[in-house]
């Protein structure tokens, strides 16, 4: 026989459940309408915003193809200020004929990068970004007050180092600009660079062979 007390014990605990189960239901539902009005979490290697592109834009507003003008502009201007020494110094016909050649084509080159920053970028001020990957990498090294002081062989030699490390960088600048620009015509012209200067690499380290040259 169940006593009175036994029954009112169970009725009480099957309205404590009853509470329990809409509770849990209530919060059921209210951790789903949260769920859908919250944005998803984005961990810290992802970016609601628009991407970027390599460390070197953590550190600038500019764009990416706003900083491979300006930068790769001043890249063709370090080498045209080394190869505008070559005449009055260089003991080799054939180095003073590339470096006519560098001073022409590049020059052309910088004519062109700083025509596409006008047109895509008017009125922007300057983008170079000496973090972009090649730029550290052309300069690490190099005097120009030494290859200035030198002539004839040891200036040849000097000067080989200089450029062969310093197409080096374009070559890694040009490179990243194939993966990251949103310009087919930066594209071509990355491509382009690419091709002429693994040409002149080859071809003058080939001379530092021939010519046996040295930096000492």
């Amino acid at each position: 026989m169940v006593s009175s007390f036994q029954l009112s014990n169970h009725g009480a605990h099957m309205r404590i459940s009853s509470k329990v189960a809409l509770a849990t239901a209530a919060f059921i539902a209210s951790a789903a309408a949260f769920s859908q009005t919250q944005p998803a979490e984005v961990s810290p290697r992802q970016s609601t915003a628009e991407p970027q592109h390599g460390d070197a834009m953590t550190t600038s507003s500019h764009s990416y193809d706003e900083q491979f003008l300006d930068t790769m502009a001043k890249h063709h201007e370090e080498a045209v200020q080394m190869a505008e020494l070559v005449d009055s110094r260089s003991a080799h016909d054939q180095l003073k004929q590339m470096a006519k050649n560098t001073i022409d084509d590049q020059g052309a080159e910088i004519a062109q990068l700083r025509k596409w920053k006008s047109q895509w970028f008017p009125n922007k001020g300057s983008a170079v970004n000496m973090k972009l990957p090649g730029m550290m990498q052309s300069m690490k090294g190099m005097s120009m007050e030494k290859l200035q002081s030198s002539q004839g062989d040891e200036f040849d030699a000097m000067f080989l180092d200089m450029m062969i490390k310093h197409h080096r960088g374009a070559l890694t600048m040009a490179q990243d600009a194939i993966k990251k620009s949103r310009h087919p015509e930066i594209v071509a012209f990355s491509k382009k660079v690419i091709s002429q200067q693994e040409e002149e690499i080859s071809t003058m380290s080939r001379w530092k062979k021939e010519w046996k040259l040295a930096v000492h």
